[in-house]
């Protein structure tokens, strides 16, 4: 039994697929399956049953699979510890988000961090979903993610940050700009610009709707909310958006105005890690920074 049996089949577990895996390991569904038979070997008993749609753990494999997960997380963590303690403040950040959270959310503190540790590299990688976040911290590739929260995931701790209003985004000339406020009702007149497809924005929105009763026509889903704004100031519709920080609401000047729609209930946003507790030192300054920049300017 070696850590490479361990994490080969907590990466199945997680897939549910032989030949997933052996994909993103960049080998054969042979060698991954190898890895299985040495820890049923090791153990004495089955630790995979096959299905029509792939692998699952049997009892013994589900107690493997938890135990082994957090013995690896907390293996990884030791080993960048030690790494940070050779390097002296220098180490890593890894984060997971959406393509425009950088500069929505994060720019102001990014540039405070690097000043109190100059030497720590701060990594980003860009996710289209939800569920594509969870699965990189489920992988432990990233230390955190930054994304709409929804409800309960296996495994994952969520921490909600700020909990974001939502806007009616229309060009300037439009007859609803001077409005101060738009009722969810007036929205199925609304030539709809939806946001992106099976985010977790876009699942929010629409369960508002129906709670609301509201019917709306869509145009075809853009890739995130910067887009449906450009789409908006460009005469293609309107959107609703959640309102961001540097959105002027109420205001009267730019192309694109924002008006409130308070019958619509408010999108939480915040961080996901798999457990707060074995955050590095590093990873969790960087979130709280994050935090409290994001407070000091709602």
């Amino acid at each position: 039994m070696t850590l490479d049996d361990l994490r080969v089949f907590v990466a199945v577990c997680r897939s549910g697929s032989l030949s997933a895996v052996a994909r993103e390991l960049s080998c054969t569904q042979s060698a991954v399956s190898q890895h299985v038979k040495r820890l049923e070997r090791a153990t004495g008993t089955r630790l995979l049953e096959r299905h029509p749609r792939g692998v699952v753990p049997t009892p013994a494999g589900h107690v493997l699979r938890a135990a082994a997960a957090d013995g690896l997380a907390g293996l990884d963590l030791a080993v960048r510890r030690i790494d940070e303690l050779v390097r002296g403040e220098g180490g890593s950040v890894r984060v997971t988000t959406g393509a425009t959270t950088v500069r929505h959310f994060m720019a102001e503190a990014i540039v405070a961090f690097r000043q109190h540790h100059p030497r720590v590299s701060l990594e980003f990688q860009t996710e289209s979903s939800s569920r594509r976040c969870f699965a990189a911290l489920a992988a432990n590739t990233i230390d955190l993610a930054w994304l709409t929260l929804g409800g309960p995931v296996r495994g994952i701790e969520q921490r909600p940050v700020v909990e974001l209003p939502w806007v009616l985004a229309v060009r300037a000339e439009d007859p609803l700009a001077g409005r101060p406020r738009v009722e969810a009702a007036d929205l199925a007149d609304v030539r709809h610009i939806r946001l992106p497809e099976n985010s977790s924005a876009r699942a929010h929105l629409d369960t508002a709707f129906a709670d609301l009763g509201v019917r709306v026509s869509s145009e075809p889903s853009v890739a995130d909310w910067d887009t449906a704004i450009l789409l908006t100031e460009l005469g293609l519709g309107r959107a609703v958006v959640p309102a961001l920080p540097e959105h002027d609401v109420h205001g009267r000047s730019g192309p694109v105005r924002f008006v409130p729609i308070p019958d619509l209930p408010r999108l939480p946003v915040g961080w996901a890690v798999r457990r707060w507790d074995a955050l590095t030192p590093l990873a969790r300054t960087f979130a709280e920074t994050v935090s409290l920049s994001c407070a000091a300017r709602g």
